[in-house]
């Protein structure tokens, strides 16, 4: 196992440096950060120039990239254009936004998991059309439309919940949120659970434990259910950083200031440094949970070993 892990530590480093550079390239040429700096009226060739110098934007498009990572490496993830470290914007926003998604992924595995068991053991029956037709009106609703209308429902006509969350976002407040940022994913993990429930219903070793007298209760969680969370395990840790990264619509709606809304601002200014420094940490997200995801693999089936 340890070698497994150094192993795949060593193979993200590529990854991780592919994947920066591309974006780096990508949001580097999507404008000039300089006019997004001057506002509608453009800058003068004296101050354009002064600015460039400023944020390095004068040097070659890889000289810029080297030293963005050399600073990273220490920690240091360059200035905003509004003066401010882009460190200091991502103390404020990813615990946030951290906080957003964990309340999603409890309702994708509670919630989900949930559902997808009770509709796998009972196929066919009213209960599990009914949870079916539920998915798929939610998978083919837009998440703004469902956050939208929930807002307007809960919180300014029955006033059950503020329609937007305080500066501090406390936990209690980003229940809805959370459900409106878990509102797609959960419906693909009750399918992804039923769908894998009611294939491995009909395994072999299945049919083997049953014929041994086994109780059923034994059956299906012991047998049945390990090896049927295998591809939700998979999708809902890949779906760690796709609801981070992602969170941008549901961040807007309930005027939270996390990293969907500081990503959001920097797209707007066209403020490279903010969105570069923030995505960069969205890929570690991505190749930790992926790495979880494989230890995981080990936990919910014994046959599988990492040499």
């Amino acid at each position: 196992m340890g070698r497994y892990v150094v192993r795949r530590l060593l193979q993200m480093i590529p990854v991780f440096v592919g994947a920066t550079a591309l974006l780096f390239v990508m949001v580097n040429v999507m404008g000039d950060p300089v006019a997004g700096l001057c506002g509608e009226r453009a800058c003068d060739t004296a101050t354009a120039a002064q600015l460039k110098q400023e944020f390095g934007l004068d040097q070659p498009l890889w000289r810029q990239y080297a030293t963005y990572m050399s600073n990273v490496f220490t920690g240091d993830f360059g200035t905003a254009f509004n003066g401010r470290p882009v460190l200091e914007l991502m103390a404020s926003a990813f615990p946030v936004t951290v906080r957003l998604t964990l309340v999603a992924v409890v309702f994708e595995i509670v919630v989900g998991v949930t559902l997808g068991v009770l509709t796998g053991l009972r196929r066919g029956r009213p209960v599990d059309t009914a949870v079916l037709l539920a998915t798929l009106v939610v998978i083919s609703v837009p998440t703004f439309v469902t956050g939208l209308l929930l807002q307007l429902l809960l919180g300014v006509r029955w006033g059950w919940i503020r329609p937007s969350v305080p500066p501090q976002a406390p936990l209690d407040q980003l229940i809805l949120p959370g459900l409106v940022l878990a509102s797609v994913s959960l419906a693909y993990v009750t399918r992804l659970t039923r769908t894998s429930l009611a294939e491995n219903r009909r395994a072999d070793y299945v049919r083997t434990a049953v014929a041994k007298g086994l109780p059923r209760r034994r059956v299906v969680v012991r047998h049945v259910l390990r090896n049927s969370l295998i591809p939700v395990v998979t999708f809902i840790g890949t779906d760690v950083g796709a609801l981070m990264g992602g969170a941008i619509v549901t961040e807007r709606i309930f005027n939270i200031h996390g990293v969907g809304y500081q990503l959001y601002q920097g797209i707007l200014r066209q403020n490279t440094q903010t969105v570069v420094g923030f995505v960069t940490v969205l890929v570690l997200v991505f190749l930790i949970a992926n790495l979880l995801v494989d230890l995981l693999y080990a936990v919910l089936d014994p046959r599988i070993r990492y040499a």
